[in-house]
């Protein structure tokens, strides 16, 4: 199933609020959040051989990628935010 259908009501809801640019990009974030409790959920019984108390490497990868993608998605955010401000402004 495609997400636009998926999360459709998540959708219709934020690019009312945001925009559609910024309401997609609020939905992408959510999406991401998920993987991350999904990822996180599995590290608890994929740890390290070397050190128990941390997720295994890959999972520690893939954890730092979607955190990495979700720190860009919330910049373009702030930048379409701020952009609207200024245009608003002016």
């Amino acid at each position: 199933m495609s997400v636009f259908y998926d999360r459709q009501d998540e959708l219709e809801k934020y690019e009312f609020m945001m925009g559609e640019a910024r309401g997609r990009l609020a939905v992408t974030l959510d999406v991401l959040t998920d993987a991350l409790i999904l990822v996180g959920q599995h590290g608890v019984y994929c740890t390290s051989a070397r050190n128990p108390n941390v997720p295994a490497l890959d999972l520690q990868a893939v954890l730092a990628n979607i955190n990495g993608a979700k720190e860009l998605v919330a910049s373009v955010m702030e930048r379409l935010r701020l952009d609207r401000e200024a245009a608003e402004s002016k």
